[in-house]
């Protein structure tokens, strides 16, 4: 053991030393995230802008004055109801000074009441974005709930119940609360917004060439005649492996939590329980890492290990949603929830959602089987660079 700490702290100087090794490792995936900010910071979560909403409508109609106000009252909504003439709504809207019209017409409560059609007419605005969009299904909603009362009304009239009893019913239909209602709320667990989503798929997909350092030096030492001479000395082979794998390790835990920290920053994203991150960090770095082992035992030279590298971890980054999310369903999806990248940015979508340690088990073993079935495969494939 004192072996390996020994050459896994001399190879961690040795790696510090290489600036070429900080600046890919770091430096590079820092400045991607700061370009990424700058091109996409502040377009990727919208937030709902203030709204102005002209309305016609009969002061003398109490209906028509409850659909109305039905619009001042929604939650996590900034708007103002600005009372005017029907033929200047249009001109409103046209203008933008009102991003949204409403005409009720005359009558339209005595019309509601006996069941005859009424139709509301609803402009849009030249700007109009999805405020306007949530405050048209409100207008759906509202006059779908005031027609069920009347509905409900004539239900029981034709039931032969009393005036009293009718009005009771019909009141209460209207007033039910299970209409249309807007609060504000934050994504569901297992999901991250689109910025905090582009964070953490380019620290899962630069992770796969960080831990690349460490390991797949073995390779390079190998061709310059390097490990001939370290194993002339008393020194086990597996320590030499186990060393590598150290410094890959560290490498990837270092690198990882840094991207993951500076964009944060950058986006101002959370992820969650700290010590929930650092588990799912210390896990897809694992698996990683036992992926490079895999590729040393098939790769001859340094060229094919940087070749097999770049592709499988770019097929993985991609597959894992690095930049873009992927769906797939049968057995294509469970194939790419396989993926230790996917995982990755699965666990933390849960810890950004507010899960904990408890909640992160099934990324948490999904990274960590398939560091277990790399590391069997390395053991298992036959070693064609010491052939060569």
């Amino acid at each position: 053991m004192r072996d390996i700490l020994t050459m896994t702290a001399a190879d961690l100087r040795q790696r510090v030393r290489d600036k070429s090794v900080l600046i890919f490792a770091i430096v590079v995936p820092l400045g991607l995230m700061f370009v990424f900010n700058l091109a996409f910071g502040g377009t990727q979560d919208p937030e709902l802008e203030p709204v102005t909403v002209a309305a016609s409508a009969d002061d003398a109609d109490p209906i028509a004055a409850v659909l109305v106000d039905a619009l001042a009252q929604v939650d996590a909504l900034d708007v103002t109801v600005e009372r005017a003439e029907p033929e200047q709504i249009r001109a409103l809207t046209r203008s933008g000074e009102a991003g949204l019209g409403l005409v009720v017409p005359a009558g339209f409560g005595q019309a509601l009441q006996r069941g005859e059609a009424t139709a509301v007419e609803v402009i849009e605005g030249d700007g109009a974005g999805l405020e306007t969009d949530v405050l048209i299904a409100v207008v759906h909603g509202v006059v779908d709930q005031l027609t069920a009362g009347t509905v409900a009304a004539h239900a029981a009239g034709s039931a032969g119940l009393p005036p009293a009893q009718i009005g009771a019913i019909a009141e209460a239909v209207a007033g039910d609360t299970g209409g249309t209602t807007l609060t504000e709320g934050e994504a569901s667990s297992e999901q991250l917004t689109s910025s905090a989503a582009l964070v953490a798929g380019q620290a899962g997909l630069f992770l796969l060439f960080t831990v690349g350092f460490g390991v797949l030096g073995l390779v390079a030492e190998r061709q310059q005649g390097t490990m001939t001479r370290l194993l002339s000395m008393p020194v086990r082979r597996s320590s030499i492996v186990t060393a590598k794998g150290l410094t890959s390790f560290v490498l990837g835990v270092v690198a990882t939590a840094v991207l993951l920290a500076a964009g944060a920053v950058f986006f101002g994203v959370g992820f969650g329980s700290p010590a929930a991150v650092a588990v799912l960090i210390v896990c897809v770095v694992a698996a990683a890492t036992s992926l490079m082992f895999v590729i040393a035992r098939v790769a001859r030279t340094a060229e094919q290990a940087n070749i097999l590298q770049s592709i499988l971890a770019m097929v993985l980054g991609v597959a894992g949603g690095a930049f873009f999310p992927i769906a797939a369903t049968g057995l294509a999806g469970q194939l790419l929830d396989l993926n230790p990248v996917a995982a990755f940015i699965r666990g933390l979508g849960i810890t950004a959602g507010g899960g904990g340690l408890t909640e992160i088990g099934v990324p948490v073993a999904i990274m960590l089987g398939f560091a277990v079935v790399c590391w069997a495969l390395s053991r298992i494939v036959p070693n064609r660079g010491a052939a060569a």
